[in-house]
């Protein structure tokens, strides 16, 4: 049976060609994301190789809050260190040298006067010597006083600058005329990072102002292993230092990096399993139809002898030779699709690793999802041919598709019980935003969970309800053609809906990719309308002053520079610190009295917000109090990072807002009594003075800010538009990830068509011997297709905005209010519905409008 079963594909090797790119498309797709990760993983080792070199760090022994970590590290960032303690370590028995590591944010202006800016990775001012064993001199000279800079060879070329040029740089807050003096290089790749090398003694000095360092380098003298010299040197550490060693580190900066990445892999690979899902439609459906055409086949077969499991055991030695033969293709072109995005990251400044590694894991374990997928997808077929009797044979008519009356009830219960668990994590999580002593319950029945569940049952629900309504649907939705386009239209309606099971399996592969993109274009757009509506009832200020990333530090001079125009009435700053809340590291902004007056209407649960921060108390945000159990009038214990100083604060208001991501809220004042005496500031929201018009208080801020190269003023609608764009660029990742359903889905509807044309070939033999051209086969063929994709459509454009009009309810804390259904982008879809159907239609209406008259109609 096995020698049948190869035949058979040999023999049919048309019908097997498309499922077998299904396979290779959704394996391709899996491969490449393993093969992606270690590209990544191996850029990443080699920068922490080549970067953390040192035989023993010295760090602090409290770990504290990333949003404000100075430096730039791999892993938690950890206290700072004095950096006199470099001096102690110094003498440490076989100590070479100890250096305090000093390096932080640089803004670089290249040749052409802007600032060299990069699509992630930061810039960051290293300390550069003949001394530093992490760095090769590859022309000029060292950096030597605050005036001299070098530049890493990615940098300088970025920047379009090299040895001897004059250029300016933004450090500690202020624009300074450098001068290039070198180029240096690094072993591993710089991944799109701009190094900019300084003289140790400005690094120091400029990132090391209050005297403290993330890390102290110690390297050693003679063969002295790095654990004794760990140990060695904890002997001399203060109270609040730790020692560890090199490998330790390194270790621990790779774990760091693993976590980041197997998040990664894991966003990767749920969009892999939608294409091999999506692709197990295309392969059912092709087994279903090769079942159907061959059905005789099989009779004989067991007429001859063959039993039962010997037919389905040759089903699925087909199957195994599909998923066997996609998984390989799949696993090519996984690792082609990989180097192509190296290049397109190469392109844009972004270096990574030169190997693309391929695992033979990743090799088995691609391979073996193709051939399950393919196995389990043609496992149902295969019954029903294992089961067609010997008697078959002597017909001569296809079998005609079984009723649906089952899968009708299966379906529409799966859809309403997925309905109503969406209804339900809608109340429930709006019940909870609305009133926080409510929670308790949602805890029992949790809001994400029940839309997990429901959104998947309802997806399957309308998946199995498919086959009893698409007769119905389709003949609604062929009333344009069958009107417009007589008589192909009506004869394109019938070849559609005559097998309803033929046709929703064809089109479900389409229904679950639209679905997900319409779920997506919801979100999206219910995004920024909630973000929209935050910015227009909350912010207050004329306008706000931030770094132009909208997510790192402003330079330290602009909120000096912004305060002192006099077409400024009030400016006040939103900073970002750290300290111990009741023993728990936590973040905490910073802000003067009077923001939540003049700044920022955030929505209030209890108590007065600027009152309490004029009186030294805390504000805290609600989710916050509801963790914590929180109330207006209890104490908090403020501490900080070093555990040198110790504080009570009363709680003095709760609120409620999406702007301040912070648990706690404190006054200038408060915080300084607590925390580091210098800390970041974020943002700056602006008011213009009496008697100044915004359009003069937008050119006062532009000139002042102007110096400082990569800040932004930004009134509400910029602001609102600022967070939009980031919803946007996430979204054209998930648009591209899901466009590959879409793609294996427009192959599904080809195969179906051309098994539909193999399955009728007599039928198209009749009509074109009683008259029928070949241009109007062909536009039969072809509103066939249209009505099969738009009909999947229809169902997963429904399906998706149902699914995601229950997401404000349940992520209404996280800033998600409105509901917003982008009308434009459904009409989009469906127009793009057409065009999937005209072309899936071409190969199939070519094939089919050039079949011999004489043979289709003697076809048996």
């Amino acid at each position: 049976m096995l020698r049948v079963a190869l035949r058979g594909v040999r023999a049919h090797l048309v019908r097997f060609l498309l499922s077998t790119l299904a396979v290779m498309l959704g394996v391709a797709f899996v491969v490449g994301t393993f093969t992606f990760r270690a590209m990544l993983s191996s850029t990443f080792d080699e920068i922490i190789a080549t970067t953390l070199v040192a035989d023993v760090y010295v760090r602090g022994a409290e770990e504290i809050d990333a949003t404000t970590s100075a430096g730039s590290s791999f892993g938690t960032p950890h206290a700072p260190v004095p950096v006199a303690l470099a001096d102690t370590v110094a003498g440490v028995d076989g100590v070479a040298r100890a250096v305090p590591d000093a390096s932080g944010p640089i803004v670089l202006v290249a040749a052409d006067g802007t600032a060299v800016t990069t699509s992630g990775p930061p810039s960051i001012g290293i300390a550069v010597g003949p001394d530093e064993p992490t760095v090769t001199l590859a022309s000029g000279a060292w950096p030597v006083g605050g005036t001299q800079i070098a530049l890493e060879e990615s940098a300088a070329s970025a920047a379009g600058l090299t040895t001897g040029d004059a250029t300016t740089v933004v450090l500690a807050g202020a624009p300074q005329p450098v001068t290039v003096t070198g180029v240096f290089a690094i072993e591993a790749a710089a991944a799109g990072t701009i190094l900019v090398g300084l003289d140790p003694a400005t690094a120091l000095a400029t990132y090391a102002p209050d005297g403290t360092v993330p890390t102290i380098s110690v390297h050693a003298a003679g063969d002295v292993s790095e654990q004794v010299l760990a140990d060695r040197v904890a002997e001399v550490l203060p109270e609040g230092a730790e020692s560890l060693t090199g490998e330790a580190m390194r270790d621990e900066a790779r774990e760091g990096v693993e976590q980041i990445l197997g998040f990664i892999e894991t966003f990767l690979l749920v969009f892999a399993a939608i294409a091999l899902f999506v692709g197990a439609f295309i392969i059912a459906n092709t087994f279903a139809m090769s079942v159907r055409e061959r059905q005789r086949e099989f009779a004989l077969l067991r007429a001859l002898g063959a039993s039962p499991a010997q037919v389905f055991a040759s089903i699925l030695a087909q199957a195994v030779a599909v998923g066997l033969l996609g998984a390989a293709a799949g696993v090519v072109l996984g690792r082609v699709l990989v180097s192509g995005l190296r290049a397109a990251f190469g392109s844009t400044g972004m270096e990574l690793s030169g190997r693309v590694p391929l695992s033979v894991t990743s090799v088995v374990v691609a391979i073996s999802l193709g051939v399950l997928v393919s196995v389990v997808a043609a496992a149902v077929p295969g019954r029903h041919a294992a089961l067609t009797p010997p008697v078959q044979a002597m017909h001569d008519d296809v079998a005609p598709d079984r009723g649906t009356g089952t899968r009708a009830v299966v379906g529409l219960v799966l859809t309403l019980v997925g309905a109503g668990l969406l209804v339900l994590a809608s109340r429930l999580g709006s019940s909870a935003s609305a009133d926080p002593t409510g929670w308790a319950l949602v805890d029992d029945l949790n809001p994400r969970v029940l839309l997990a569940v429901g959104a998947s049952a309802a997806l399957v629900g309308v998946l199995v309800l498919s086959p009893a309504i698409a007769g119905a649907v389709i003949t609604v939705l062929a009333v344009p053609a069958v009107a417009a386009i007589r008589p192909l239209g009506r004869l394109a309606r019938g070849n559609v809906t005559r097998s309803p099971r033929r046709t929703s399996n064809t089109a479900g592969a389409l229904l679950i990719g639209m679905a997900l993109v319409s779920a997506t274009g919801v979100i999206a757009a219910s995004t920024q309308a909630s973000v929209r509506s935050i910015v227009d009832e909350q912010v207050r200020a004329d306008y706000v002053v931030q770094a132009a990333a909208a997510t790192g530090a402003l330079p330290p001079g602009v909120t000096d520079a912004v305060t002192g125009l006099p077409a400024v009435g009030q400016a006040l700053a939103l900073r970002l610190g750290t300290l111990d809340v009741d023993g728990e590291p936590s973040g905490a902004t910073v802000v003067p009295p009077g923001f939540f007056t003049e700044a920022l209407d955030a929505p209030v649960v209890e108590g007065d917000p600027d009152r309490a921060l004029a009186d030294g108390e805390a504000v805290v945000s609600r989710t916050a109090a509801r963790d914590e159990a929180w109330e207006v009038g209890d104490t908090l214990t403020l501490t900080s990072d070093d555990g040198a100083r110790t504080q009570d604060v009363r709680v003095g208001a709760i609120i409620d807002t999406q702007v301040i991501s912070s648990d706690v809220v404190l006054a200038d004042a408060t915080y300084a009594s607590v925390g580091a005496p210098e800390i970041p500031t974020y943002a700056v929201y602006v008011t213009a003075a009496p008697g100044t018009t915004t359009a003069e208080l937008r050119d006062a801020l532009t000139e002042a800010v102007k110096p400082f190269l990569v800040v932004s003023v930004l009134d509400r609608e910029e602001l609102a538009n600022a967070a939009a764009a980031q919803v946007d660029q996430v979204l054209v990742i998930l648009y591209a990830l899901l466009g590959l359903s879409i793609v294996i889905a427009l192959l599904g509807i080809v195969n179906t068509l051309a098994l539909s044309i193999i399955e009728r070939t007599r039928e198209i033999g009749l009509l074109r011997a009683v008259g029928l051209g070949r241009l109007q086969l062909a536009g039969i063929i072809t509103i066939e297709s249209v009505l099969t994709a738009v009909y999947g459509t229809v169902l997963g454009v429904i399906t998706g905005i149902a699914i995601a009009a229950a997401l404000p309810g349940v992520l209404a804390e996280q800033g998600l209010t409105s509901l917003a259904v982008p009308w434009g982008q459904v009409l989009a879809v469906l127009g793009l519905a057409v065009v999937i159907g005209l072309v899936a239609s071409v190969w199939p209406g070519i094939r089919a409008s050039r079949l011999p008259v004489l043979e289709a109609v003697t076809v048996d």
